[in-house]
């Protein structure tokens, strides 16, 4: 019998995005109030071959807003910088790409896959699949924008705006027509929100379809399901997300399972309090104290849910609104941890709920 790691090792090779190279296929999905600059660096550093900015909007009121900026902050981080952005308008679109080029983007990502009512109320997001020629008007306005600056441009949609009109196939087509350079798709409809599984049958036939790279979305929580999805798609990548949410080491564990056909150790617990503090520490430089010490509660809480005593130890951190506060905690909760534990305890099979990030649920693709 073949070994998972004989047909699936073209996923830890490098992949070629347009002029740039990234080291493997193993992707971060790009997600709101999730993977801002720390989280895209922390997970690259654990395994991660490429990973996309949060969304950016095509307003160009809110540019200048300190959450845009924020989320237009790449300083330090690995090329390629990837940019995704949102709109409803092919020439604020462009205009978009262009702003974002001249502050560092090196790829420009078109958000085609947010369900969030949000986004879809404007027409954008995963909307545009119901409307194609202003979908493809938006890419062809964003590709002319970005081929003077040798700026590949990427697509991430769903599978279709419902069950009844799934057109990621024809939308595929028509955009790599139109010199887009990757398509991701997400297996789930815009309909269905973050609900229901993921289907790849509608991957595989966007796969089929086209010629550029394709990257398959959706539910892959372990690497067990990675290699399925793989086998099932025939895609060139996989994107992972939400189970990157308090598990960032998760593409470390992926390509050793395809590399090797078996599962890595669980990580040292000392080490991942290593690399808890080291993105505490980027986070609170990005946000400041009273902003960083907020949105860091949530990472925190994905990092320590499953694990013993992490509940309470959650609630407690709810409490604390200073840097040195919840610097110290973290660091004495993972250090009494190791007392019993030298390894992360394993985390129970299957995907967590979706959008467990229950605080972000709501604007889990907001733009602005």
């Amino acid at each position: 019998m073949t070994s998972p790691a004989a047909l699936v090792n073209p996923l830890v090779t490098p992949l070629d995005i347009g002029p740039h190279t990234v080291p493997n296929r193993l992707f971060v999905a790009p997600m709101a109030g999730v993977t801002d600059r720390p989280f895209r660096m922390l997970c690259k550093q654990l395994g991660a071959g490429y990973a996309v900015s949060e969304m950016v909007t095509s307003r160009k009121d809110l540019w200048h807003s300190l959450k845009t900026s924020r989320r237009a902050n790449h300083a330090g981080e690995t090329a390629p910088i990837a940019v995704q952005i949102a709109g409803t308008d092919a020439a604020m679109m462009a205009e978009a790409a262009a702003y974002n080029i001249d502050r560092g983007a090196q790829i420009i990502d078109i958000n085609m896959g947010c369900p969030a009512k949000k986004v879809c109320n404007k027409w954008a997001g995963s909307a545009l699949m119901q409307d194609e020629p202003l979908a493809l008007e938006i890419v062809e306005a964003v590709v002319a924008a970005c081929l003077p600056h040798n700026v590949p441009v990427t697509l991430k949609m769903r599978t279709g705006w419902s069950q009844q009109h799934k057109n990621a196939e024809r939308i595929a087509r028509a955009a790599e027509q139109a010199g887009i350079a990757m398509l991701t798709v997400h297996g789930r409809t815009r309909e269905q929100g973050y609900k229901g599984q993921a289907e790849y049958d509608t991957i595989a036939a966007v796969k089929a379809a086209v010629k550029i790279p394709v990257v398959a979305n959706g539910d892959i929580t372990s690497p067990e399901q990675a290699l399925a999805v793989l086998r099932h798609t025939g895609c060139d990548a996989i994107m992972v997300g939400r189970a990157a949410q308090g598990r960032p080491w998760i593409f470390g564990d992926i390509a050793h399972y395809l590399q090797h056909g078996q599962h890595r150790a669980q990580p040292l617990t000392l080490q991942v309090r290593q690399w808890l503090l080291a993105h505490l520490e980027d986070h609170h430089g990005l946000y400041g104290e009273f902003a960083g010490v907020r949105t860091a509660r949530k990472h925190i809480g994905w990092a320590v849910r499953a694990l013993p005593g992490g509940e309470a130890f959650r609630s407690h951190m709810n409490t604390l609104d200073r840097i040195d506060e919840q610097v110290r905690a973290v660091s004495d909760f993972f250090e009494q941890l190791s007392l019993t534990h030298d390894r992360l305890p394993a985390a129970p099979d299957g995907p967590m709920e979706d959008n467990e990030a229950h605080d972000e649920a709501p604007s889990l693709c907001s733009a602005n």
